[in-house]
């Protein structure tokens, strides 16, 4: 046997030889910057365990914590023109729209669905900013109508998780022809006395803002997320004067008025069941998902007892 071919030779290889890991194990948080485990990480809904930061979400996955046993099914919405104004920048628009749909594994920016959450069913729809920046185009007006549509008919709520950077300049005036179609379509829902609930999330500004976002009968907002029309850099080059800490951001909104709750995501599930349940006039839902204990009937005598 030749000990430096059975034995130094192998010992110097795995010394020296490269292990291959996968990259997406370790998520590295943009606020604190604590290494978190991926599945760790999922469990807690993409919230840092350390810091409690708020980092970005996909539909899918938000839609998985919050429906019951992560169940939901998707509304069909009307696909528009592919590429109305034959728009060019650096790239063609079905160029960037084929990038993002790779990238995500979405064919827009906004996803709705239905589903029951605390056994209320309701209509949920949800922004993707990292499809364009979650930016509001045809679809995505479409998608809201057909929310709302799907809403009336089925007389559920309507819960819309809102993030963008604004309207789609893409789409030029087709995009911001949207904010006053969403509009039309939240006046559906007030029609038929449904309520309509907002989760503002990381960021909500534009267009976006200034509809369908801010009309909701309840706002709730994720902390820190920053909520706009015009950012905070291009306000203070305006006035050139410096803004207040916090301007903009969710808890400064809620100061002044403009949101009725501020509430983190791992309570939102709860938060929403609640809410959703009390507009509906119906009874608080049974913790732990168990039906209500049925009342005990009082013991029959026995029969030689006379009753006594």
């Amino acid at each position: 046997m030749n000990w430096i071919t059975n034995y130094v030779r192998p010992r110097i290889n795995s010394i020296f030889s490269r292990r291959e890991v996968p990259e997406n194990l370790w998520h590295k948080c943009d606020e604190c910057g604590t290494m978190l485990f991926h599945r760790e990480l999922a469990e807690n809904q993409n919230v840092c365990t350390q810091c409690g930061h708020h980092m970005a979400i996909t539909p899918r996955d938000r839609f998985r914590h919050l429906f019951d046993g992560g169940i939901f099914t998707e509304v069909a919405v009307p696909a528009p023109n592919d590429d109305p104004l034959q728009f060019r920048d650096q790239k063609k628009y079905p160029d960037r729209m084929k990038a993002a749909q790779k990238k995500t594994g979405e064919k827009e920016a906004m996803l709705v669905v239905t589903g029951e959450i605390g056994r209320t069913p309701i209509v949920a729809a949800a922004q993707d900013f990292s499809f364009m920046g979650g930016s509001m185009g045809m679809y995505v007006g479409n998608a809201i109508i057909a929310a709302a549509q799907e809403a009336v008919k089925l007389k559920r709520p309507l819960i819309l998780f809102s993030a963008a950077g604004g309207a789609r300049m893409q789409e030029g005036i087709l995009s911001l022809m949207q904010m006053p179609r969403t509009t039309v379509a939240v006046e559906m829902l007030k029609e038929a006395q449904l309520p309509y609930i907002v989760v503002l999330t990381h960021p909500t500004t534009g267009g976006v803002t200034a509809s369908y976002a801010m009309l909701g009968d309840v706002h709730i907002s994720e902390p820190n997320a920053l909520i706009c029309f015009a950012g905070p850099r291009v306000i203070e080059q305006t006035i050139r004067e410096k803004l207040p800490e916090g301007f903009q951001r969710a808890e400064y909104l809620l100061d002044h008025g403009m949101l009725d709750r501020v509430t983190k995501r791992t309570d939102m599930r709860e938060e929403l069941i609640t809410i959703t349940r009390m507009l509906m006039n119906q009874p608080p839902a049974v913790k732990g998902d168990l039906p209500a204990p049925e009342p005990e009937a009082d013991p029959a005598p026995d029969e030689g007892s006379n009753g006594k």
